[in-house]
């Protein structure tokens, strides 16, 4: 310790590494973590700077650097050049948005969860493919494009959302794993990449796991603004965007034409690659055009069907540019070997029979017969997201935070996900939750949760904030 006591001294955080086994930077980083998990340091705290905290530990200011980089890497803080290290709006939050087992007894409004009456049809239809004579050499490996039939396909589902491609089309296991994989393709650990200040979670755990950090991009209605992008592109050394266009996760935004404009030209003009998550796209009835349609040559395009037929199906179809295709193939190959080539040709069959546009059309009906359910019981309350939209964008009163609704929802059996688990680095989120409308088991059930969450909302303030 210094002569100049820090006793009195000022300081969000004071370690104690007094007693340590391991090397100073992983004890420091160690403890860091520790004090946030256990709400010492709450999220949005700014920590002191780096050379004033090695002052204060009398140490070298590279065993901070390296220590803020460890729980930087892990998402636990955030680092916005110019303004400070501050614990991240999420550290305290779970990012793995799946059903659990001990949450069995709760009403799922948490997952986005198509309905999942077309799984008993699409079980009849993979039957009646497994009686054909030649299905046994669907249990060889796969090709990363499939063969040309199924690339028809492919192209025929994209063609839906006015996206017609003279590229190859890439398979990948579902949408998650298109991301992981485009992810650690064409980025290293400690990169930057942009996205919208709440997004989706699962490009935050991908982000964590591979040590990219992920930059919030200013905004403005809703949609990304071009000086924000600038700046983020000049100050915090962005070199990648990912973006959801269409019924944006868990905002539902939709994003216009111009921004979709905007974003290519500023991606052209910077060098960006933008990831385009064109999960929900299908679902909408009369789609916009993509940004891949402006910017193929910088468009990762990702498109799945687990929202458009079932998620089992575990199939996602990826457009990239011709440059960055090697790598993407390659990265995919050592995450996957393989598709699987049975869940590639019962999806082609399901396209090119008319099928999956069938149980499509059906998801939207039963989407928009659970969205009336949600607009009769919660209309009178500021809740965003059009008719065919799986999930709506619940903003709270004042006097809830989302993670204090969402406890009250799990307290009163109800499942249902914060703004902060969505939040990106130190962006303060709205006081939101997201209602995943298609989850529950029936329109019974939904009735149910919104009852729940209904007398919840009418509830007095101070019954808000229970421990």
């Amino acid at each position: 310790m210094p002569f100049n006591s820090f006793d009195e001294y000022p300081m969000s955080w004071k370690p104690n590494i007094s007693n340590i086994s391991a090397p100073i930077y992983i004890a420091i980083a160690e403890q860091l973590e520790q004090d946030i998990k256990e709400g010492v340091l709450l999220p949005g705290t700014k920590l002191p700077p780096q050379r004033e905290l090695a002052d204060f530990l009398d140490v070298n200011l590279s065993t901070i650097t390296r220590a803020f980089k460890l729980c930087g890497q892990k998402g636990l803080i955030y680092a916005s050049i110019g303004s400070g290290t501050f614990v991240s709006s999420d550290a305290a939050a779970n990012k793995i948005l799946l059903p659990t087992s001990n949450a069995a007894h709760l009403i799922e409004l948490g997952s986005v969860l198509p309905d999942a009456y077309a799984n008993e049809e699409i079980t009849r239809y993979m039957k009646k493919m497994l009686n054909d004579s030649n299905v046994s050499k669907l249990f060889q490996y796969g090709r990363p494009e499939g063969n040309a039939w199924q690339t028809e396909a492919a192209a025929k589902l994209l063609e839906k959302v006015g996206f017609q491609t003279d590229q190859p089309i890439l398979l990948g296991a579902g949408g998650q794993n298109a991301i992981v994989g485009t992810l650690a393709a064409l980025f290293h650990p400690g990169d930057r990449i942009g996205t919208d200040p709440i997004t989706y979670a699962g490009i935050k755990t991908a982000a964590n796991m591979l040590g990219i950090q992920l930059v919030a991009i200013q905004q403005k209605n809703g949609e990304m603004t071009k000086e924000g992008l600038l700046y983020a592109c000049k100050n915090e050394h962005i070199k990648g965007l990912y973006v959801i266009p269409d019924f944006h996760n868990p905002t539902t935004h939709t994003m216009s034409v111009e921004t979709r404009k905007m974003i290519a030209e500023v991606a052209r003009q910077k060098g960006l690659i933008v990831i385009e998550d064109a999960i929900y796209s299908f679902l909408k009835e009369q789609p916009l055009a993509p940004i891949a349609f402006y910017a193929p040559e910088k468009v990762v395009y990702i498109a799945s069907v687990s929202k458009t037929i079932s998620p089992g199906l575990r199939l996602s179809f990826i457009v990239t540019p011709s440059a960055l295709r090697k790598k993407i193939i390659e990265t995919l190959y050592n995450i996957n070997i393989s598709v699987s080539p049975v869940m590639v040709e019962l999806t082609a069959r399901l396209i090119q029979d008319g099928v999956a546009q069938t149980i499509l059309e059906k998801h939207r009906l039963y989407a928009k017969q659970q969205n009336a359910l949600v607009n009769q019981y919660l209309g009178e309350y500021n809740i965003l997201g059009d008719a065919e939209c799986m999930f709506r964008w619940l903003l709270l009163p004042k006097k809830f935070t989302g993670v204090q609704f969402e406890l009250l929802a799990a307290k009163a059996g109800v499942q249902v996900y914060a703004a902060e688990r969505f939040a990106v680095g130190n962006a303060k989120p709205v006081n939101a939750v997201r209602l995943a409308i298609t989850a529950p088991e029936n329109s019974t059930q939904l009735e149910q949760a919104l009852t729940v969450l209904k007398e919840l909302l009418e509830s007095d303030g101070d019954y808000a904030f229970v421990d």
